[in-house]
């Protein structure tokens, strides 16, 4: 366990789903922050497997693989596993990972993955593919809402795009009671993380657009509850709803994410300025 308590005294809100609050949650304890996890999101089943089911019947059809996450690598595989079929229909597939994570949870199941952008946006995607899939059939497995990048730009490109939902993200409905209660406490919560563009819609979902804004209003420069962002697309999120972005990660990863709260750590403990 390392001796380095940077974030001592800091409160952090840690809004991933449930099931993978844990890497950043351990990360943050590990340099002193107290933290609170309240999930934003909750991955659920897609309306239908319908779709993913007849692209996982014409796999053989398909050129290319793009995944956009590890939840849609999750559920993909579980689907493949539910569906009785073996991992050599993929074998064939040069796949694409939009970031270290999600290519990390591909070779979990000992598939190579063939591009992994630099930088780890849909944009980026775009990319390194836009020369590779003319003429090319490609598979996108996401969730049920998503940027529109990747389809749009790979089709102008020349290839057949085929976008099926693997599951789908709503907002808790349990999660609004906790997050009110932890925002009009009397102790001070200096920071709330946001990894998707789905935590802050969900978030605004939750206490309504009004409350969102005055809850993030700073009233002393730099002093209150920040944002913090895991890049760029999820701070344009914010932005389109008049939120904030306090703190951006320069790496899009969780471990970026930390770097980011660190670097920034004298700015969110601010105290309040005294009234003279």
């Amino acid at each position: 366990m390392t001796n380095n308590l940077s974030l001592a005294g800091c409160r952090v809100l840690v809004s991933r789903a449930k099931e993978q609050a844990e890497a950043l949650s351990s990360a943050l304890r590990e340099l002193g922050c107290q933290v609170i996890e309240i999930p934003f999101i909750e991955i659920r089943k897609p309306s239908s497997y319908q779709p993913l089911d007849s692209a996982l019947r014409d796999l053989a059809t398909y050129d290319w693989l793009i995944l956009t996450s590890v939840n849609g690598v999750k559920a993909l595989f579980q689907r493949v596993a539910k569906k009785h079929l073996d991992l050599s229909t993929l074998a064939h597939l040069k796949i694409a990972a939009i970031g270290p994570a999600t290519r990390e949870a591909i070779d979990q199941h000992g598939l190579q993955v063939t591009v992994t952008p630099k930088e780890y946006v849909a944009e980026s995607v775009v990319a390194a593919l836009h020369r590779r899939v003319q003429g090319k059939r490609v598979l996108l497995v996401r969730a049920k809402v998503a940027r529109d990048v990747i389809p749009r730009e790979l089709r102008k490109a020349g290839a057949q795009v085929d976008v099926v939902e693997a599951y789908q993200t709503v907002a808790p409905k349990s999660s609004e009671k906790r997050l009110r209660a932890v925002l009009s406490g009397t102790r001070k919560l200096h920071a709330i993380t946001f990894t998707s563009s789905s935590t802050v819609r969900n978030f605004v979902q939750l206490l309504g657009l009004r409350s969102a804004r005055a809850i993030l209003r700073k009233s002393v420069p730099h002093c209150g509850v920040h944002t913090v962002s895991i890049g760029p697309v999820t701070s344009a999120t914010l932005r389109e709803f008049g939120l904030p972005v306090d703190i951006e990660a320069r790496d899009y990863t969780i471990p970026g994410l930390v770097a980011a709260i660190v670097g920034k750590r004298e700015r969110i403990r601010c105290k309040q300025r005294q009234p003279t």
